[in-house]
């Protein structure tokens, strides 16, 4: 699969003259014939591809970066993209390849082939959502139609990914309710007004926020795999009471049917709060996801996870979820999406069983080297009944918003400098799950 997607590149240089891999060394020699140098550019490129054919990578890879400092764009455009290949087909270095390709696109966003590159070492480096949105970004910029076909065709080819993988993202996290409490000192029941402990009300402070995830892949039989993935976030303050993380795994096969991909997978999940375990869950899901289009992907998720919470035993349930999401690249920087969902929580009591959906919409624009990613969603929860202790059934609207930037013109190797700004409001007909919360983000993040 990934010589299918790899040919299926090649195909768009061919057909469109891409002015990639082009630089003859006749032409920079000429145009360079008056300035005095040991070595003129061309001479570069042949002692690099020479460096290349014997594997003496690092020899091809300083003479590249050497042609970085050339004054003419076009040769720095080319080394670049010479060297993002051979990071990715000669030294499986996917990441460091995707960090090249990047650059390219940032000074030529309609570089057809580069995007087409990029997609295949994102695809190789386990990042499937990416692969597929640069895909159908190149799609937006326009293809010959032999070349969409030939696309379309071997899209599945971004499920060819290397055995290993994940991402990481780590970011200092100032909030202004890190306990999504509410900040009335009052709490109404049937009984009469109580007095909140200063604990239970809305708590600011900056936290540390960690998110990861990995996966090693197995090859079952040709476009079926056995997929096994992790997965932990922690949001942790100096106090420690309101630490909160979580841990969950997931195992289970991954099949290609025509053109769909989808994954079923089984598995353990974990919350600790405030230092000790507050649940524990088990259950499974399946995943389909399906081009619609050239520029268009949807995806479909179904689950079913049995939740056991260790603080109240009236809170144990069974949790059924459905969602859905729509993408839609609308040119080569920029494109975007909505989403839905809805959830079903079966709790032995039923005051604290629910039903809530919900969606939210994103969109994602390139400027320059910055990508930024805007999104905006609502959701609304009804419980089944009223709790004993409060005069109404708990029925809530939430309303959320953020903007996120990365900064891919102060990256280092594959990690990139991000930062998020997030705000939510809650309102409830309950005093103790009304909030309102504004929270940033400042980190870096990597796929590796």
């Amino acid at each position: 699969m990934g010589d299918s997607i790899r040919f299926a590149a090649r195909l768009v240089a061919s057909v469109l003259c891409v002015p990639m891999s082009v630089a003859s060394a006749q032409h920079v020699d000429a145009e360079r014939a008056s300035t005095p140098a040991i070595l003129s550019a061309g001479q570069i490129f042949d002692v690099a591809e020479s460096a290349r054919q014997a594997r003496d990578f690092e020899t091809a890879q300083a003479a590249y970066r050497a042609l970085f400092a050339d004054a003419d764009p076009e040769l720095r455009i080319e080394a670049r993209f010479r060297l993002g290949l051979m990071l990715a087909d000669d030294l499986q270095r996917y990441s460091d390849a995707a960090v090249e390709f990047r650059d390219i696109l940032d000074v030529k966003p309609h570089a057809a082939r580069v995007r087409l590159e990029l997609a295949r070492v994102l695809a190789a480096s386990g990042d499937v959502r990416a692969a597929g949105r640069e895909m159908r970004a190149a799609q937006a910029a326009g293809l010959p139609s032999q070349v969409e076909q030939m696309v379309r065709f071997y899209a599945n080819a971004l499920s060819a990914r290397k055995a290993l993988g994940g991402s990481v993202e780590l970011a200092l996290a100032p909030d202004s309710n890190v306990n999504r409490a509410t900040r009335s000192d009052r709490l109404g029941t049937v009984i009469g007004d109580f007095l909140l402990d200063k604990d239970a009300q809305e708590k600011s402070g900056v936290g540390l926020s960690l998110r990861g995830q990995g996966y090693w892949r197995h090859g079952i039989e040709p476009g079926a795999d056995l997929l096994v993935r992790a997965s932990v976030g922690a949001s942790l303050y100096r106090d420690a009471s309101f630490n909160d993380i979580s841990a969950a795994l997931q195992v289970g096969p991954q099949y290609l049917s025509g053109s769909d991909r989808i994954t079923v997978a089984v598995g353990p999940s974990w919350r600790w709060y405030g230092g000790r375990l507050y649940s524990t869950g088990y259950g499974g899901s399946a995943n389909l996801l399906h081009p619609v289009g050239k520029r268009s992907q949807l995806q479909l998720e179904g689950g079913i996870t049995h939740v056991r919470n260790q603080r109240n035993a009236l809170q144990t349930s069974d949790d059924f979820t459905l969602a859905g999401a729509f993408d839609h690249a609308f040119s080569a920087r920029g494109g975007g999406g909505v989403q839905m969902f809805a959830l079903r929580e079966a709790a032995r009591d039923p005051g604290y069983s629910f039903v809530s959906g919900g969606g939210s919409v994103y969109g994602f624009r390139e400027m320059g080297r910055t990508t930024f990613v805007a999104t905006m969603g609502y959701s609304h929860l009804e419980a089944d009944a009223r709790l004993l202790l409060y005069p109404r059934r708990r029925i809530e609207n939430r309303l959320s918003a953020s903007i996120g930037a990365t900064l891919r013109a102060l990256q280092v190797g594959p990690f990139a400098p991000l930062a998020r700004l997030k705000w939510e409001r809650n309102r409830s007909t309950i005093e103790i799950y009304q909030y309102r919360r504004i929270s940033a983000e400042f980190g870096i993040g990597s796929v590796f």
